[in-house]
């Protein structure tokens, strides 16, 4: 019998992680795809993902708004709240038969405890991984919720074992993100213009002598600082003066202290070597991720996706704390002199071997075929 499952995307960065995914499930003879799409990814305001969903082919069953506006600690509490709310009636009216939620964000937690409480199974995909702030909480709650467990590692694995979920319900597959880095990037150069193409705010860049791309996004332990916290990276990437692509932070708490910064720096500045992005779809943004001499901020993708790629990455802060990771990353705190040495070192390197840390490119069809033939249940012990 042909399983349903539903798979629940939230915002721009899931999108990436989890599309080869979807593709296999969609060719896979015994499954069906109900594809959800709510939060920031419906957002015009976070360059509305859902467009570039929709252009992909996929058909979307439900859209959940649930996204509360002030972007700071009470709001995330209550936007994961009213996202069980909104996602139990979805799941009620879809009656899929397992969920598939994705990382360790907010929407994450509120799409596993919502399939949870429906007495639906959960697959988490990328638990067992290790970061700083709120997510790492958020990841390994997801965990204790969820029924399969589709890692990326054999670290990761390990670690969800260790917190006593069932062996035979932990499966390496790899991450789908990596599975999209490879089908992409070929080594080739820069085959489209990301000014002309997405417009975004700020000056025309030459890219030819090289950029750097930056992430940054706020530290929901430390939100308040967030627009303290960006404005070093800000002044280092002025002072070094390569053409610089900066993507907008995600909708997270502290967020609005992130963009602020930015909009003040900005507006302050006048004309910088810095252009700034809201989103584009993740196979021409790997492009960009791919051509680029250094990565920048506090995104997994530097960690994740770049190890892969080899791409040189600057980490800033404690967000991704104790997160497996290559040598392409050094990490550095929120200081202006730091950052800039470490840029700076990073661009004379250039690029580093590869390193398969979280995948090999073939992990959709890995969790498709995971999600078609093991067993489903919503019963669970403590395994020791």
């Amino acid at each position: 019998m042909t399983r349903k499952v539903c798979v629940v995307i939230t915002a721009r960065p899931s999108y990436a992680r989890i599309k080869t995914a979807l593709l296999a499930i969609q060719a896979h003879p015994e499954l069906e795809l109900q594809l959800v799409i709510g939060a920031s990814a419906l957002l015009e305001r976070y360059g509305a993902p859902v467009d570039y969903i929709e252009r992909d082919g996929f058909e979307i069953a439900a859209r959940v708004y649930m996204v509360v506006e002030g972007e700071n600690l009470v709001t995330s509490a209550k936007s994961t709240g009213l996202g069980m709310v909104e996602l139990a009636t979805t799941f009620d009216n879809l009656s899929p038969d397992v969920v598939v939620t994705v990382g360790d964000r907010y929407e994450t937690l509120a799409t596993a405890a919502a399939a949870a409480y429906c007495n639906i199974p959960v697959a988490h995909v990328q638990g067992g991984e290790v970061t700083g702030s709120i997510d790492e909480k958020v990841r390994h709650a997801v965990t204790k919720l969820s029924d399969l467990h589709l890692v990326a590692n054999e670290r990761a694995a390990d670690y969800v074992r260790r917190m006593g979920e069932n062996p035979e319900s932990v499966f390496v597959t790899g991450g789908p993100d990596i599975d999209l880095a490879a089908e992409t990037t070929n080594g080739a150069g820069l085959d489209f213009d990301p000014f002309e193409r997405y417009g975004g705010v700020g000056e025309r860049l030459d890219l030819g002598d090289g950029y750097a791309m930056v992430l940054q996004h706020p530290v929901t332990t430390s939100w308040s600082e967030s627009r303290e916290q960006v404005g070093p990276t800000l002044e280092a990437l002025h002072e070094i003066g390569i053409a610089t692509l900066w993507f907008w932070p995600n909708v997270d708490a502290g967020s609005d202290g992130t963009s602020k910064g930015i909009r003040v720096f900005r507006e302050t500045r006048g004309r910088t070597n810095m252009h700034f992005f809201r989103t584009m779809p993740p196979e021409d943004f790997l492009r960009l991720l791919d051509n680029a001499a250094v990565v920048v901020g506090n995104s997994s993708t530097a960690i994740r996706e770049c190890s892969f790629l080899g791409v040189p990455a600057v980490d800033i802060g404690e967000r991704q704390s104790g997160r497996e990771r290559g040598a392409n990353v050094v990490n550095v705190p929120h200081d202006f002199d730091a950052i800039i040495s470490a840029v700076r070192e990073q661009i004379a390197h250039g690029r580093y071997p590869s390193e398969h840390i979280y995948g090999d490119g073939r992990s959709g069809e890995r969790i498709a075929d995971v999600l078609a033939s093991a067993p489903l249940t919503i019963e669970k012990r403590l395994w020791y």
